[in-house]
């Protein structure tokens, strides 16, 4: 397979200079990461294919002679012969450009939290825990506390967290000698490579245990249930979520704690439908009411409030009670609850009725218009 041009690769001319070179691999390094392109193998090979090219372009004497014999230069130079078909070692080899650390894109990906990654002599951090709370459409409609008790591991009240027996304390790993990280040193006739790795004697701390606290065993955490304070705000929908920080299982050895995700869901309400911010009531009236016109009292999120039905309303008539809905999540404000009303029609009636009903058939108010015939037509056939 022909190898492409190292210069076109990097998108850079054969003038540029080291710090040009240097700039335009970073770029390409980071668009190009596998954390950024999980499982994207063309992606993968486009980083290798970048890395090369810079290993090649930042070394003078391989410059100079690329530039003179091309790929037939620097043959045997490269992915070939150094075996960087693993992406930790040009992590390893090229981690000036990034500031060192153990991988070059640490800060990157991680945005330099302490979640990012393990802190020497801090422990390990805990894992999250994720709850799914049930909230009524009243409680969102509000906001709410709500005061739930989990099951979780917490810092031992023994040691402290320190995982130590106490009159005791952790010492500096004697492998790592604090660092929490191994390095392993090669040389080869293309220069030296430093490999870091977490250390295993300490787990990457660079402190262990000599004395074992006798209640968590040196874990420095215990399980126990407590009970968490959720302040809900108002508006949230079904699957929203929130993040209590720190609220998880604790860090082992005085590592941070992890963070709780609590996941919303909405309980199905006996009479309203939800649609954002608004609320929708099915009303029922009869047809001397939506004739003549009434008030009726219906139930809203904050108890019952009188509604006025004007004369000749028709089925399907929407009517607004404007701010009896949901409030809005993050700003002031809130929905409205929408009425809509539907004209009860009887499936049965007796031979009374039926005389009633022909008497007022025959009148000239009940009988439709031809407009309104009109009307129907077309929103019959969605005209």
């Amino acid at each position: 397979m022909t190898k492409r041009d190292y210069y076109e690769i990097l998108g850079i001319p054969k003038s540029a200079s080291k710090d040009d070179l240097k700039k335009a691999y970073r770029k390409l390094a980071m668009q190009y990461h596998p954390d950024r392109n999980p499982g994207d193998k063309e992606s993968e090979e486009k980083f290798k294919e970048a890395a090369e090219a810079y290993e090649i372009l930042s070394d003078d004497d391989k410059r100079a002679r690329y530039d003179r014999f091309g790929h037939e230069g620097v043959r045997g130079n490269g992915f070939g012969s150094q075996g960087f078909s693993d992406i930790n070692d040009i992590f390893s080899h090229f981690s000036d450009i990034f500031g060192g650390g153990s991988s070059i894109f640490d800060d990157f990906f991680s945005g330099g939290s302490q979640r990012g990654r393990q802190r020497r002599g801090t422990g390990t951090p805990g894992s999250d825990l994720r709850v799914n709370l049930k909230l009524t459409l009243e409680e969102i409609a509000e906001g709410v506390n709500k005061k739930i008790k989990i099951k979780k591991q917490v810092k031992c009240d023994k040691c402290g967290g320190t995982g130590a027996e106490p009159g005791t304390s952790k010492k500096t790993c004697p492998v790592c000698h604090g660092s929490g990280e191994i390095k392993t040193v090669s040389r080869s006739v293309f220069g030296q490579f430093v490999n870091i790795q977490p250390c295993n004697n300490c787990n990457g701390e660079g402190e262990v245990v000599d004395t074992p606290c006798t209640k968590c065993m040196g874990d420095g955490r215990v399980s126990d249930e407590v009970t968490v304070s959720i302040d809900v705000p108002a508006g949230v929908h079904e699957g929203s979520y929130m993040t209590l920080r720190g609220e998880g299982n604790a860090g082992k050895r005085g590592g941070i704690a992890g963070d709780i995700i609590v996941i919303f869901n909405e309980q199905e309400h006996e009479y309203f439908i939800r649609e954002d911010d608004d609320i929708i009531y099915d009303l029922t009236i009869s047809f001397p009411e939506a004739a003549l016109g009434t008030e009726v009292d219906v139930p809203t999120l904050n108890g019952k409030a009188r509604l006025k039905i004007d004369s000749g309303t028709p089925s399907g008539k929407l009517l607004k009670m404007r701010d009896k809905g949901i409030r809005h999540l993050n700003h002031s404000g809130r929905g409205d609850q929408i009425v809509r009303i539907s004209v009860h029609v009887p499936k049965k009636i007796n031979t009374k009725e039926k005389e009633l009903l022909k008497e007022l058939s025959e009148l000239p108010n009940f009988k439709p218009s031809d407009k309104d015939e009109e009307k129907g037509f077309f929103k019959r056939f969605g005209l």
